[in-house]
């Protein structure tokens, strides 16, 4: 059997004083977090998209990366990524993979041909799964490369485009349950619209709470009882997607009845494109109670577009897993690396060196996050800052036993209020002082 990743070895973990760029420094699987290990908690995955397909095209030139794998038989390049693929996962001791049924297998002429090609490259999947013991995070369907959806899949205007969509999401829910996938991802990548002047807006959400009950209905009848997830995403490429943040999807979801089974995938990037933080929104979506997993990578703030790197930002990382923590962990989720190498790093080594990048980032916002609620400081001060809700009118306010009158006459013997101070920037020193400390241990 060919190697394809040759100058990739197992990739170990040698601690912080390692200079060798392909071993962990921080990221050591069987270390103790908590009560789980980092494996368990970090539950990585390769996106099979940008990992075994990504080759740096972008809309000003081709590739720089060969991800031809030997081979420019379509059928047989696919066949190559399953080796490549697992070869890679088990160098680098990561136990999920994610994808998508456009990526893993070609289209062929009509949609029985590509199911079929779809079916040939899932048996080798599943045959290198009973092997390794590798795992299927989720599954998903592209609905946004092919011209039939310029308009949309689930949204489009056209019935049609609506019903091929529906055909091929059913194979894909078909391949992963097969694959024993533990959810599937709905990503909207044309789901929207670029002007109102063509656009029906409630017939297309309407549209796409049906298609989503039709998901969930024929999942029910194949037995596929694992989460629903959606992918906020503002824009890019169609200028403003329905999906827009945590809090539009969960609110779409409430308003179609959709939420007992639908959860949400996040990724950092969107975050940055809705001109949010990437805690706020996992803390949108463990407060209402939507968390459910996560695409790790990180934007660009200085670009408008979604770049898809690697997550190398610290303080990004401890946010969030901050957040992972306080939420209970993964259940069924996990971190999917729906990221890509930096066009000029086009080497199979770089795209090693990218994940091993981005998995000891992610380790160190683990250890941060656990010390940060060790350390309970942090909380602490935020139980001390909302302490007047918990006794006299506050008490009385939340026990509903206030109303605008009572209230009025409390105020008018008040004087002024008397506020005391945020303290943000303790705060951050505290964080700062925590990343230091967990660095330097």
């Amino acid at each position: 059997m060919s190697e394809f990743f040759k100058n990739v070895p197992k990739v170990e973990y040698e601690g912080p004083k390692s200079k060798n760029p392909l071993a962990y420094k921080y990221y050591d699987k069987n270390r103790v977090v908590g009560d789980k290990t980092m494996g368990e908690h970090l539950k990585f995955a390769m996106a099979w998209w940008h990992t075994l397909c990504a080759d740096g095209t972008d809309m000003f030139g081709v590739g720089t990366a060969n991800k031809s794998f030997g081979t420019s038989n379509p059928m047989n390049l696919a066949k190559a990524k399953v080796e490549a693929g697992f070869e890679f996962m088990d160098k680098l001791g990561i136990d999920y993979f994610c994808f998508h049924d456009r990526d893993m297998a070609p289209e062929g002429k009509d949609i029985d041909e590509s199911n079929k090609n779809l079916e040939i490259i899932s048996d080798l999947v599943l045959a290198k799964q009973k092997d390794t013991g590798k795992k299927l995070l989720w599954g998903t369907a592209n609905l946004f490369g092919n011209p039939r959806y310029m308009h949309g899949a689930g949204t489009s205007p056209n019935a049609d485009a609506f019903a091929y969509a529906a055909a091929q999401v059913k194979n894909a829910l078909d391949v992963t349950k097969k694959l024993g996938g533990s959810g599937y991802t709905f990503w909207g990548g044309r789901e929207g619209y670029e002007t109102l002047l063509n656009t029906n807006m409630g017939l297309e959400q309407e549209n796409m709470a049906r298609f989503f009950k039709m998901a969930i209905a024929y999942a029910d009848k194949i037995g596929f009882n694992e989460p629903f997830y959606i992918e906020p995403k503002p824009k890019e490429p169609t200028k403003h997607q329905y999906d827009f943040d945590a809090a539009t999807t969960i609110s779409f979801l409430r308003k179609y009845g959709l939420d007992d089974r639908f959860r949400l995938n996040l990724e950092a990037n969107h975050a940055t494109l809705a001109q949010h933080t990437f805690q706020h929104e996992i803390r949108v979506a463990r407060e209402e109670g939507f968390f459910g997993s996560i695409d790790a990578n990180q934007g660009d703030t200085l670009l408008g577009w979604d770049t898809d790197q690697f997550p190398t930002n610290i303080y990004d990382a401890a946010f969030a897993m901050y957040e992972v923590l306080k939420a209970g962990g993964f259940t069924k989720g996990g971190l999917n690396f729906d990221s890509k190498q930096r066009r000029p790093s086009f080497t199979l080594e770089d795209t090693a060196m990218s994940f091993i990048a981005g998995m000891d980032t992610l380790a160190v916002g683990l250890l941060v996050a656990d010390e940060m609620i060790k350390d309970g400081r942090i909380d602490s001060f935020v139980d001390e800052r909302y302490a007047s809700w918990n006794s006299g009118i506050g008490k009385s306010i939340r026990e509903g036993k206030e109303d605008f009158e009572s209230l009025a006459a409390y105020a008018s013997k008040l004087g002024d209020v008397e506020n005391i101070s945020g303290r943000q920037e303790m705060l951050e020193g505290i964080v700062n002082q925590l990343i230091l400390d967990t660095l330097t241990k």
